[in-house]
């Protein structure tokens, strides 16, 4: 009996040390459900400063003014908005990720974290520049659709290369951006649920699964 349980730590040690050199295992958990915080704290301020509650439509109809001219208030304040987020979000998945490379005596930065961010960054990439040609166009309402698709997108194509969990929480970007496509007057909530809530509950069920 000891002999069998001996063999089979071994074959656990050794997929361990496959999965490591092939997959990028340092992201937190803890990271995204920050970011989730983030995300929805974005997004009350955003309702907060056009004086919407959350059940009132059409957000993008402040994007321009009386007069038909775009409102620059407006794109002023979401841009400073979505900035904050996103500094806020990244900062916390570079710290954490380091602090649990660190305790994990793995490197930060190798071949495989390059090829993590690679593969997230051609679809982030390419969303960003669709985002932009939306705005160019005055489409407005389709922008918090395109985010949450190539997010999720992105966030799939880099299964490959760290934990496969991130996948399916891809997915339910991709669903929840599909979803706001035929809803766009209430894209916001669309938002906060796919980088807000989403987030915090795979971030937390991650550090549940792999950090506790």
């Amino acid at each position: 009996m000891n002999k069998q349980q001996e063999q089979l730590e071994t074959l656990r040690e050794i997929r361990s040390l496959m999965e490591r050199s092939s997959r990028f295992l340092s992201l937190s958990g803890l990271s995204g459900a920050i970011a989730g915080v983030a995300a929805i704290t974005g997004v009350v301020a955003a309702y907060i400063f056009l004086g919407l509650s959350p059940d009132e439509p059409g957000y993008y109809e402040f994007a321009v003014e009386e007069n038909g001219k775009p409102n620059p208030a407006f794109y002023t304040f979401l841009s400073i908005d979505f900035i904050s987020v996103l500094i806020v979000s990244l900062l916390a998945a570079s710290l954490l990720t380091i602090r649990k490379a660190r305790k994990q005596r793995q490197p930060v930065w190798d071949a495989l974290a390059k090829r993590l961010v690679v593969n997230m960054a051609i679809p982030l990439a390419t969303g960003g520049i669709f985002c932009l040609m939306l705005l160019y166009h005055g489409q407005i309402a389709f922008v918090a659709p395109a985010t949450l698709i190539f997010y999720g997108l992105a966030l799939f194509n880099a299964g490959k290369y760290t934990i496969n969990d991130i996948r399916y929480l891809g997915v339910f970007e991709i669903i929840t951006g599909l979803g706001a496509s035929f809803a766009v007057e209430y894209g916001l909530l669309f938002w906060a649920f796919g980088f807000g809530i989403l987030h915090i509950i795979y971030g937390i069920a991650m550090y549940l699964k792999y950090e506790k």
